[in-house]
């Protein structure tokens, strides 16, 4: 779930950057949904939800997406047309680095990955990121809760993969500063019992769910 004062525009700026397509346009609580064909092997869905205050331009969202490329060329492409689309280049102290850090329209962080082994068979997405204060005890909370397993392990950075191995990665990169707002970006599981989710260490507050560091997520009917 991604967080939009114009829902239906972000949905549209994703749609044709990840080349995926618009499922449901507005629906009864104002939701846009963008979906991965399946060829994708994607089986996450991309879902605006309104809201009315704008994103802070100077907090850095603690969950976004990187996006995959196949070659120096592909990778200038995709930056390309994401600027035709109307991102920015952004600057968040990455310094000197071959990845490129960029905004959507609505200022919320995304990366057009260098050309890596390890998202051959991704395809448009290559991670949803997650920091984390302590990656391996975040990672094993959400292959417990998702059913995902853990596929990589490395001292700063623990990736999960769906069960079908194919699709974006979850990855939890370590980070020294603690979560202090709510998420704009928020996952969601599917067919999860509350209860479950607690006894792994979930946390409930003013009737929403929440990960051991405090990251919001939903629950849907699996």
């Amino acid at each position: 779930m991604i967080d939009a004062v114009r829902p239906a525009p972000l949905a549209a700026f994703w749609a044709e950057l990840l080349r995926w397509e618009i499922l449901a346009e507005e629906d009864a609580g104002g939701r846009t949904v963008v979906r991965a064909p399946a060829t994708d092997g994607c089986e996450i869905d991309l879902v605006f939800a309104p809201v009315r205050e704008p994103k802070a331009r100077a907090v850095k969202n603690r969950i976004h997406l990187d996006l995959a490329s196949r070659s120096p060329e592909d990778q200038a492409a995709r930056i390309d047309g994401a600027v035709g689309l109307g991102a920015r280049p952004w600057d968040i102290g990455q310094g000197a680095v071959p990845w490129e850090v960029m905004i959507d329209p609505e200022g919320n962080e995304f990366c057009v990955l260098e050309p890596r082994p390890g998202y051959t068979t991704t395809e448009a997405i290559a991670a949803v990121v997650v920091d984390a204060l302590d990656p391996p005890a975040l990672a094993t909370f959400w292959a417990s809760a998702s059913g995902w397993r853990i596929g990589a392990r490395e001292s700063v950075i623990v990736g999960l993969r769906a069960p079908n191995g194919r699709g974006p990665w979850c990855e939890f990169l370590r980070t020294d500063e603690p979560r202090r707002l709510p998420n704009r970006l928020r996952l969601e599981i599917a067919g999860a019992a509350p209860e479950g989710l607690r006894e792994l260490g979930a946390r409930v507050a003013a009737g929403r769910f929440a990960d051991p560091e405090g990251n919001e997520f939903l629950l849907s009917p699996g």
